[in-house]
This record gives C-alpha cells, structure tokens and sequence, in this order.
C-alpha cells in the first residue's frame, strides 16, 4: 500500500510540474501588433529597405502568431492598421516579410480576407 501511495504522489507531483512550466496561450492584439510594425512606417509609405528594427518587427510578428486564430486576428490587426494609413503603399506592405527574410502567413493589406488565413 505504501508504494501505491508514493507512487501516486510521484504521479501527482509530476503533473504539478508539468502544469506550472506550461506556459498559458497568449492572445494576439491589435497593440502589438502596432507596436511590432511601427517601425516599419517609412518603407510602407517611402519604400527604399525596411529597417533592421523593422525586420525585427516582422519576426516579433511572426512569433507572436504561431497558430491560425492568432494569424487571423494578427492579420486583421495589420489590415486595419493599413486601412488607417492612406498613404502605404500595397507593394511595399506586400514584400515587407521576404525584403526581411522572414516567411509569414500574415499579409499586411487593406484587401485580405483575414479569414482565409491558415
């Protein structure tokens, strides 16, 4: 009996453990994603090369969005933020993520169907 016991608060214990390193799911907001683009204003609306910081940002972007409902609502957060700006240019927000070598399933658009982001 008591090795039933010792076992069964081993298992108890191990489950404890594994419950307090699992990190809680972390929803994606429109703030940062403002905050992650920001930096990247001047090649959206100037063009030339997008920044270092601005690459930084794209990758924050990127790995604050790691499943689809994340994606979705990171990509609807950039579509507003591009609806706000009437002076970003299409092109440039369309090639932001491969000018910084970052591969992304998020687009920054006035004209996505976020919904359809996988």
């Amino acid at each position: 009996m008591r090795g039933a016991a010792a076992i069964l608060i081993a298992f108890l214990v191990a489950i404890a453990t594994v419950n307090f390193m699992a990190e809680p799911a972390s929803a994606v907001t429109c703030a940062a994603v403002d905050k992650a683009l920001a930096p990247c204003l001047s090649y959206l609306t100037g063009g030339g090369a997008p920044s270092s910081e601005c690459c930084n940002g794209v990758r924050t972007l990127k790995s604050m969005a790691p499943t689809t409902t994340d994606r979705q609502t990171a990509c609807q957060c950039a579509k507003d933020a591009a609806s706000r700006n009437p002076n970003l240019r299409e092109e440039a927000a369309a090639a932001l993520p491969s000018k910084c070598g970052v591969q992304t399933n998020i687009p920054i658009s006035r004209n996505t169907d976020c919904s359809s982001i996988s």
